[in-house]
Protein backbone atom coordinates (compact mmCIF):
# COMPACT_ATOMS: atom_id res chain seq x y z
CA UNK A 1 0.00 0.00 0.00
CA UNK A 2 0.98 3.94 -1.00
CA UNK A 3 0.07 6.24 1.76
CA UNK A 4 0.72 9.66 0.97
CA UNK A 5 0.23 13.06 2.43
CA UNK A 6 -1.36 15.54 0.19
CA UNK A 7 -2.52 19.25 0.53
CA UNK A 8 -5.61 20.97 -1.60
CA UNK A 9 -4.79 24.34 -3.52
CA UNK A 10 -7.10 26.34 -1.67
CA UNK A 11 -6.51 25.21 2.02
CA UNK A 12 -3.11 23.85 2.15
CA UNK A 13 -4.14 21.39 4.98
CA UNK A 14 -2.53 18.05 4.95
CA UNK A 15 -4.52 15.26 4.39
CA UNK A 16 -4.45 11.18 3.92
CA UNK A 17 -4.98 9.32 1.24
CA UNK A 18 -3.88 5.77 -0.33
CA UNK A 19 -2.36 6.33 -3.53
CA UNK A 20 -3.06 4.16 -6.87
CA UNK A 21 -2.95 4.25 -10.67
CA UNK A 22 -2.51 8.21 -10.17
CA UNK A 23 -5.10 8.40 -8.12
CA UNK A 24 -5.96 9.36 -4.13
CA UNK A 25 -8.17 7.37 -2.39
CA UNK A 26 -8.39 10.28 0.96
CA UNK A 27 -8.48 8.42 4.16
CA UNK A 28 -10.33 9.62 7.60
CA UNK A 29 -7.36 9.76 9.54
CA UNK A 30 -5.19 12.84 9.47
CA UNK A 31 -1.40 12.26 8.77
CA UNK A 32 -0.26 13.52 12.28
CA UNK A 33 -2.85 10.79 14.32
CA UNK A 34 -1.37 7.96 11.51
CA UNK A 35 2.12 8.37 12.07
CA UNK A 36 1.56 8.86 15.94
CA UNK A 37 -0.20 5.67 16.19
CA UNK A 38 1.96 3.96 13.37
CA UNK A 39 1.20 0.09 12.89
CA UNK A 40 -2.07 0.17 15.39
CA UNK A 41 -3.32 2.76 12.63
CA UNK A 42 -3.05 0.45 9.96
CA UNK A 43 -6.63 -1.26 10.90
CA UNK A 44 -8.59 1.82 10.87
CA UNK A 45 -7.20 3.20 7.76
CA UNK A 46 -11.01 3.82 6.36
CA UNK A 47 -11.72 6.01 2.81
CA UNK A 48 -13.37 8.68 3.94
CA UNK A 49 -16.49 8.46 1.55
CA UNK A 50 -15.20 11.52 -0.39
CA UNK A 51 -14.12 11.14 -4.30
CA UNK A 52 -11.01 9.69 -5.74
CA UNK A 53 -8.64 12.78 -6.88
CA UNK A 54 -5.76 12.86 -9.46
CA UNK A 55 -2.42 13.36 -8.06
CA UNK A 56 -1.96 16.17 -10.50
CA UNK A 57 -4.94 18.39 -8.77
CA UNK A 58 -3.16 18.35 -5.37
CA UNK A 59 -0.09 19.41 -3.77
CA UNK A 60 2.19 16.43 -2.53
CA UNK A 61 2.93 16.86 0.72
CA UNK A 62 6.15 15.33 2.81
CA UNK A 63 5.32 11.69 3.68
CA UNK A 64 5.89 12.86 7.50
CA UNK A 65 4.96 16.23 7.90
CA UNK A 66 6.83 16.23 11.22
CA UNK A 67 8.65 13.76 13.32
CA UNK A 68 9.60 13.21 16.98
CA UNK A 69 13.52 12.75 15.69
CA UNK A 70 15.15 12.28 12.57
CA UNK A 71 18.04 10.32 12.50
CA UNK A 72 20.43 9.81 10.17
CA UNK A 73 23.42 7.30 9.30
CA UNK A 74 26.82 8.63 7.93
CA UNK A 75 29.04 6.22 6.06
CA UNK A 76 26.78 3.81 5.64
CA UNK A 77 28.05 2.06 2.11
CA UNK A 78 30.82 0.48 1.45
CA UNK A 79 31.95 1.86 -2.37
CA UNK A 80 30.92 5.10 -0.29
CA UNK A 81 33.43 4.66 2.12
CA UNK A 82 36.13 3.59 -0.23
CA UNK A 83 35.30 6.91 -2.54
CA UNK A 84 35.29 9.15 0.38
CA UNK A 85 38.77 7.24 0.89
CA UNK A 86 37.50 6.40 4.42
CA UNK A 87 37.28 2.71 6.54
CA UNK A 88 33.82 1.26 7.47
CA UNK A 89 33.01 1.88 10.85
CA UNK A 90 32.87 -0.39 13.28
CA UNK A 91 29.10 0.62 14.42
CA UNK A 92 27.19 3.10 12.69
CA UNK A 93 27.60 6.35 12.43
CA UNK A 94 24.40 8.38 13.71
CA UNK A 95 23.93 12.19 13.72
CA UNK A 96 20.17 14.25 13.20
CA UNK A 97 18.13 16.89 11.77
CA UNK A 98 15.17 18.75 12.61
CA UNK A 99 11.81 18.70 11.37
CA UNK A 100 12.31 22.22 9.44
CA UNK A 101 14.73 19.75 6.75
CA UNK A 102 11.57 18.40 5.99
CA UNK A 103 10.15 18.81 2.34
CA UNK A 104 8.18 17.16 -0.27
CA UNK A 105 8.40 15.76 -3.85
CA UNK A 106 8.39 18.60 -6.33
CA UNK A 107 9.28 20.91 -4.35
CA UNK A 108 12.03 23.68 -3.96
CA UNK A 109 15.07 24.04 -2.27
CA UNK A 110 16.47 27.68 -1.57
CA UNK A 111 20.14 27.63 -1.35
CA UNK A 112 22.00 31.12 -0.23
CA UNK A 113 24.29 32.26 -2.63
CA UNK A 114 27.22 32.04 -0.07
CA UNK A 115 26.45 28.15 -0.08
CA UNK A 116 29.63 26.91 -2.19
CA UNK A 117 29.40 23.35 -1.90
CA UNK A 118 25.62 21.80 -1.61
CA UNK A 119 25.91 17.94 -2.34
CA UNK A 120 22.81 15.70 -3.32
CA UNK A 121 22.68 11.73 -1.25
CA UNK A 122 19.92 9.39 -2.21
CA UNK A 123 19.00 7.44 0.65
CA UNK A 124 16.53 4.77 1.99
CA UNK A 125 14.21 6.40 4.68
CA UNK A 126 12.38 4.09 7.29
CA UNK A 127 9.49 5.00 9.09
CA UNK A 128 9.46 3.29 12.47
CA UNK A 129 5.77 2.50 13.30
CA UNK A 130 6.25 1.00 16.57
CA UNK A 131 7.74 2.35 19.60
CA UNK A 132 10.79 0.17 21.07
CA UNK A 133 13.64 0.26 23.11
CA UNK A 134 16.81 -2.26 23.26
CA UNK A 135 14.97 -3.58 19.84
CA UNK A 136 16.50 -7.19 19.11
CA UNK A 137 17.95 -7.20 15.72
CA UNK A 138 15.51 -10.08 14.76
CA UNK A 139 12.56 -7.60 15.96
CA UNK A 140 13.38 -4.90 14.55
CA UNK A 141 11.83 -5.15 10.91
CA UNK A 142 8.36 -6.00 12.96
CA UNK A 143 8.99 -1.90 14.35
CA UNK A 144 8.60 -0.74 10.77
CA UNK A 145 6.10 0.98 9.30
CA UNK A 146 6.82 1.81 5.70
CA UNK A 147 9.67 2.66 3.89
CA UNK A 148 10.25 5.85 1.44
CA UNK A 149 12.69 7.87 -0.69
CA UNK A 150 15.33 10.77 0.74
CA UNK A 151 17.35 13.15 -0.35
CA UNK A 152 20.28 14.00 2.50
CA UNK A 153 20.94 17.19 1.41
CA UNK A 154 24.89 18.85 2.59
CA UNK A 155 26.18 21.39 2.14
CA UNK A 156 29.70 20.50 2.55
CA UNK A 157 32.08 23.86 3.68
CA UNK A 158 29.89 23.76 6.69
CA UNK A 159 30.17 20.24 7.44
CA UNK A 160 33.55 19.19 7.24
CA UNK A 161 35.28 22.31 5.40
CA UNK A 162 35.29 24.33 8.91
CA UNK A 163 37.02 23.88 12.48
CA UNK A 164 36.32 20.82 13.83
CA UNK A 165 33.44 20.41 10.92
CA UNK A 166 29.87 21.47 11.71
CA UNK A 167 27.64 18.41 10.72
CA UNK A 168 24.64 20.10 12.46
CA UNK A 169 24.85 23.28 10.49
CA UNK A 170 25.68 21.33 7.07
CA UNK A 171 23.18 19.45 7.30
CA UNK A 172 19.87 20.62 8.37
CA UNK A 173 19.46 23.74 6.62
CA UNK A 174 15.99 24.70 5.80
CA UNK A 175 14.09 21.78 3.39
CA UNK A 176 17.71 19.75 3.35
CA UNK A 177 15.36 16.39 4.14
CA UNK A 178 13.24 15.74 1.35
CA UNK A 179 11.58 12.95 1.46
CA UNK A 180 8.55 10.75 -0.88
CA UNK A 181 6.57 11.01 -2.73
CA UNK A 182 4.39 8.56 -0.55
CA UNK A 183 5.41 5.55 2.31
CA UNK A 184 5.16 2.28 1.06
CA UNK A 185 4.18 0.24 3.80
CA UNK A 186 6.83 -2.69 4.93
CA UNK A 187 4.60 -5.66 3.77
CA UNK A 188 5.67 -4.78 0.30
CA UNK A 189 8.89 -4.29 1.05
CA UNK A 190 9.93 -7.80 3.21
CA UNK A 191 13.91 -7.33 2.63
CA UNK A 192 15.43 -4.15 2.49
CA UNK A 193 18.61 -4.62 1.67
CA UNK A 194 17.44 -5.93 -1.83
CA UNK A 195 16.55 -2.53 -3.74
CA UNK A 196 18.06 -0.55 -6.33
CA UNK A 197 18.76 2.79 -5.60
CA UNK A 198 20.02 5.49 -8.06
CA UNK A 199 20.30 8.97 -8.46
CA UNK A 200 20.19 11.89 -11.71
CA UNK A 201 21.38 14.94 -11.31
CA UNK A 202 19.76 17.14 -14.24
CA UNK A 203 19.50 13.68 -16.27
CA UNK A 204 22.75 12.87 -15.34
CA UNK A 205 23.42 9.49 -13.35
CA UNK A 206 25.38 10.17 -10.74
CA UNK A 207 24.20 6.90 -8.33
CA UNK A 208 23.43 3.53 -8.98
CA UNK A 209 23.53 0.92 -6.41
CA UNK A 210 21.50 -1.54 -3.91
CA UNK A 211 20.65 -1.34 -0.38
CA UNK A 212 23.03 -4.59 -0.48
CA UNK A 213 25.87 -2.77 -0.31
CA UNK A 214 24.76 -1.02 3.14
CA UNK A 215 27.35 -1.78 5.98
CA UNK A 216 25.20 -1.66 8.66
CA UNK A 217 21.37 -3.24 7.38
CA UNK A 218 18.21 -1.35 8.50
CA UNK A 219 17.35 -4.50 10.97
CA UNK A 220 21.01 -3.50 12.65
CA UNK A 221 20.51 0.20 12.21
CA UNK A 222 17.40 0.24 14.09
CA UNK A 223 18.94 -2.01 17.06
CA UNK A 224 21.79 -0.18 17.35
CA UNK A 225 19.96 3.31 17.71
CA UNK A 226 17.35 1.82 20.50
CA UNK A 227 20.09 0.89 22.74
CA UNK A 228 20.43 4.56 22.81
CA UNK A 229 16.89 6.38 23.27
CA UNK A 230 13.79 4.99 22.50
CA UNK A 231 11.93 4.67 18.58
CA UNK A 232 8.53 6.30 18.52
CA UNK A 233 6.13 5.30 15.75
CA UNK A 234 6.78 8.51 13.48
CA UNK A 235 10.29 8.74 13.85
CA UNK A 236 12.71 9.21 10.32
CA UNK A 237 15.82 7.36 9.57
CA UNK A 238 17.63 8.00 6.94
CA UNK A 239 19.91 4.85 6.20
CA UNK A 240 23.17 6.25 4.10
CA UNK A 241 23.81 7.11 0.70
CA UNK A 242 25.65 5.31 -1.42
CA UNK A 243 28.67 6.03 -3.85
CA UNK A 244 28.65 8.76 -6.54
CA UNK A 245 28.30 11.84 -4.25
CA UNK A 246 30.13 15.13 -5.48
CA UNK A 247 32.01 15.11 -2.33
CA UNK A 248 33.94 11.31 -3.55
CA UNK A 249 34.73 13.20 -7.27
CA UNK A 250 38.16 14.31 -8.30
CA UNK A 251 36.79 17.25 -9.63
CA UNK A 252 34.21 18.61 -7.71
CA UNK A 253 31.45 20.81 -9.53
CA UNK A 254 28.45 21.49 -6.49
CA UNK A 255 25.05 21.33 -7.63
CA UNK A 256 23.74 25.02 -8.54
CA UNK A 257 20.67 27.24 -8.70
CA UNK A 258 18.48 25.66 -10.76
CA UNK A 259 19.78 22.27 -11.11
CA UNK A 260 17.39 19.03 -10.37
CA UNK A 261 18.00 15.91 -8.46
CA UNK A 262 15.63 12.54 -8.70
CA UNK A 263 16.01 9.77 -7.05
CA UNK A 264 14.88 6.25 -7.74
CA UNK A 265 13.97 3.46 -5.36
CA UNK A 266 12.95 -0.06 -6.30
CA UNK A 267 9.34 -0.18 -5.12
CA UNK A 268 8.65 3.03 -3.96
CA UNK A 269 9.06 5.49 -6.89
CA UNK A 270 10.94 8.60 -7.36
CA UNK A 271 11.61 11.60 -5.21
CA UNK A 272 12.45 14.99 -7.08
CA UNK A 273 13.59 18.26 -5.82
CA UNK A 274 15.21 21.68 -7.69
CA UNK A 275 17.26 23.83 -6.21
CA UNK A 276 16.37 27.81 -6.67
CA UNK A 277 17.65 30.80 -4.76
CA UNK A 278 16.90 32.01 -1.31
Amino acid sequence: MKIITYAHQHDGIDRLGIFTDGQITPLNLSPGDFYAQGISAMQDLASSGEPTIAIDDVIVRPVVPSANKIICVGLNYRKHAEESGMEAPPTPILFSKFNNAIAGHNENIAIASTWKAVDYEAELVVIIGKNGRYIPESDALNHVLGYTCGNDLSERHFQIGQAGGQWLLGKTMDKFLPIGPYLVTADEIPNPQTLAIKGWLNGELRQNSNTSDMIFSVAQVIAYASQFFTLHAGDIISTGTPEGVILGMKEKHYMQVGDSYIIEIDGIGQLTNTLVEE
